[in-house]
């Protein structure tokens, strides 16, 4: 590796460590909140904490396997129950949370280690940079001191330079392996256990067959309800047809008439049906061009911002199309928003999509409705959905999607 090479990747460590020691500082003031919530649990006090702490916490622990994964390149996966319902629910939820325990255990560690190490990568090039400056200003400030001796004389202000460069060879080759090292801690805590991890590998498997079996269910009615019964009427009509034009040719015109209108609404209805299964938009224009055909078409003001990302797996392109399809179909129709927002981005291996209007909230999810269908499709590919929707607004619907990139 030359010299430029590790001056750049030491920058981007120095970086992930000093954003450690905001984020140990604000895990220790967590830390602290949570002890002191278990401390008053007798009263009701801290019982009422729980929720919030804990979607705090998930907030950050969430946040800090992004981090660590876009620096060790592997995914940190994440499993949480859902905080829903009452009160009393969401409190037995986050003390029967598994992960709510590695999560309190990872902000006491991160935030000793997180900021022992943030000060360190912080600390190291400002002690660098003040001990190569020593010659210029020792004279003006009486009592300066370097590695604990007196610079009193300009032999030892110029030893400054070399202890510098010291300094300097420290912060070019002591950040890397240190932000690796807390990185690997923090995924060591935050990591689900094996057991858990196998079993969210099977609800994935049964979330991919229900998903599957349920798509068969709407092509076959969608063909048996609308296709099917067009095209019998197609049938009948050209058996009419028929007969009259033996009798009457006058009414066999309208006849004809008739049958080629149940014939182009069968192939329209098809043509719809097949759209469902995989858009050809998508093969087209690509998931850029097929978002923004969907915002054109969307009878609320959309506006959608895409980055540039190469092109994705089938069934990443089709589940995101249909989330965000979904989505803007759910809010035209319930929301009241006058404006909406589409934004896909990559973060590490994932792709998001978040769908954002400015309705009037308290959006939920029911069985059977859209979002759940979003949530089944995405869940399916080993994604999730959440939903954001306090009541006033804004709704936010973000979906990850695991892309491989």
């Amino acid at each position: 590796m030359d010299v430029r090479t590790r001056f750049l990747a030491s920058c981007r460590a120095t970086r992930y460590l000093v954003t450690d020691l905001g984020l140990g500082l604000l895990a220790l003031i967590t830390f602290a909140a949570v002890t002191a919530a278990a401390a008053l649990t007798p009263t009701g006090v801290g019982l009422a904490a729980v929720p919030p702490l804990t979607s705090w916490t998930r907030r950050l622990a969430s946040r800090q396997r992004r981090r660590a994964a876009a620096l060790l390149g592997t995914p940190v996966p994440e499993r949480y129950q859902p905080l829903e319902g009452a009160l009393s629910r969401r409190v037995r939820t986050a003390l029967s949370d598994p992960a709510a325990y590695r999560d309190v255990a990872w902000l006491f560690v991160h935030g000793v280690a997180g900021t022992a190490a943030g000060y360190l990568a912080l600390a190291l090039p400002l002690f660098a940079v003040n001990a190569f400056t020593v010659p210029l200003w020792w004279q003006a400030v009486p009592g300066t001191s370097l590695l604990g001796y007196s610079i009193d004389s300009w032999p030892a202000a110029l030893s400054g330079i070399v202890i510098g460069l010291g300094y300097a060879l420290l912060s070019l080759l002591v950040p890397v392996p240190l932000a690796k090292a807390t990185a690997r801690l923090s995924r060591v805590l935050l990591r689900p256990p094996k057991q858990a991890q196998l079993a969210a590998v099977s609800a994935a498997r049964a979330a991919a067959l229900e998903a599957h079996e349920l798509e068969l269910k709407r092509i076959e009615r969608d063909l048996h309800d609308e296709t099917q019964n067009r095209l019998v009427a197609v049938l009948m009509n050209l058996g009419m047809l028929e007969r009259a034009l033996a009798e009457a040719p006058e009414p066999a015109q309208r006849l004809a008439v008739r049958a080629h209108e149940a014939a182009s609404d069968a192939l329209t209805n098809l043509r719809k049906v097949v759209r469902t299964i995989h858009p050809p938009v998508l093969t087209e224009r690509g998931l850029d061009g097929a978002i923004a055909a969907l915002a054109a078409s969307s009878p609320v003001s959309c506006a959608i911002a895409v980055d540039d990302f190469p092109r994705l797996p089938a069934a990443v392109e089709t589940a995101a199309y249909f989330a965000v399809a979904e989505a803007l179909t759910n809010l035209a129709k319930h929301s009241g928003a006058t404006s909406a927002q589409v934004r896909l981005r990559t973060e590490t291996e994932f792709l998001v999509v978040e769908v954002e209007d400015d309705g009037r909230g308290g959006a939920g999810a029911r069985p059977g409705g859209g979002l759940a269908g979003i949530d089944r499709r995405v869940a399916a590919l080993g994604g999730r959905t959440m939903l954001i929707s306090p009541p006033g607004g804004p709704t936010v619907v973000r979906v990850e999607l695991p892309c491989g990139l």
